[in-house]
């Protein structure tokens, strides 16, 4: 069962809790989506909203309560697939310092390395092209706790890079970063997906890191909200403040600006939108 075009499927997920008094908690109702391969998405909501669980369910760290999820043609609830499943995908969690393993920085991008089996020769080659690509050579014999929380998440990356997956899962992996190293970090990410291929998912409940994404899907409950491009998700900027989500800079001053009488061409960022007014004051 090779990996076909629609890299991640998931057929109409249910997820729920099971506490130790025998109760539930339902996570997730009837979520079905699917992720083409090398593409860019990002799964945003707030708190609550079901979307960390959707990285573990494809990840086959949970197993869906009802539906199905399938990865690269693996389902994740059949036992037998796991192996296939986690070499596929690589993720990065919240907090860098719960990943950091080794006392120096190659022997930490080594760890899953050796628990794969890589023979020495091969690790080297892997261990010096992802801390490469991550930009961290220089820090080949640091130790990690030395770093900052950016380039700690850099190391991570490079940790998962050298296992050559296909998929990059990104938990909220900016969240405990200061502003520069959640930029470096989301940098890195859209660089890695341009020139290496791989199918990134970025859970997040910062809406400017969703703004390079192919495709946005906002969680809400335990449902999806809204599936479509930056431009179309945040085009419903009075239905995503309403649910509780914050919405990009750019994207609310523009919609404060349209209810003001301003006619401004859709943007999303802040250099479109001092663009967009540039040109409107230019006519006045």
């Amino acid at each position: 069962m090779k990996d076909q075009e629609q890299t991640i499927e998931a057929k109409q997920v249910a997820f729920q809790y099971e506490s130790e008094d025998g109760s539930s908690t339902p996570v997730l109702q009837n979520v079905s989506f699917s992720i083409k391969k090398g593409s860019f998405v990002s799964i945003i909501g707030h708190n609550g909203s079901g979307k960390s669980t959707i990285a573990k369910l494809i990840n086959a760290l949970l197993v869906p309560s009802e539906g199905a999820i399938i990865v690269s043609g693996f389902s994740t609830s059949e036992q037998e697939y796991l192996w296939e499943i986690r070499q596929q995908v690589g993720m990065v969690f919240q907090n860098p310092d719960n990943q950091i393993v080794g006392t120096i920085v190659e022997d930490d991008v080594a760890f899953g390395l050796e628990n794969l089996g890589i023979e020495r020769e091969e690790m080297r080659k892997r261990i010096d092209e992802s801390l490469a690509a991550v930009k961290m050579s220089a820090y080949l014999k640091s130790q990690p706790q030395r770093l900052s929380g950016g380039q700690k998440q850099r190391v991570a990356i490079a940790g998962i890079l050298a296992m050559r997956p296909s998929i990059i899962i990104l938990d909220e992996a900016t969240a405990m970063l200061d502003p520069q190293g959640r930029k470096e970090v989301m940098q890195l990410v859209h660089q890695l997906h341009l020139e290496e291929g791989f199918t990134i998912v970025n859970i997040t409940h910062f809406p400017e890191e969703t703004l390079g994404s192919d495709r946005i899907i906002v969680m809400e409950q335990g449902k999806i909200y809204a599936d479509g491009t930056p431009s179309e998700v945040y085009a419903d900027v009075e239905g995503l403040l309403a649910i509780g989500l914050d919405v990009p800079f750019a994207v609310r001053l523009h919609h404060f600006l349209q209810q003001h009488g301003f006619s401004l061409s859709t943007v999303l960022d802040q250099e479109e939108l001092v663009d967009e007014l540039c040109k409107s004051l230019l006519k006045t």
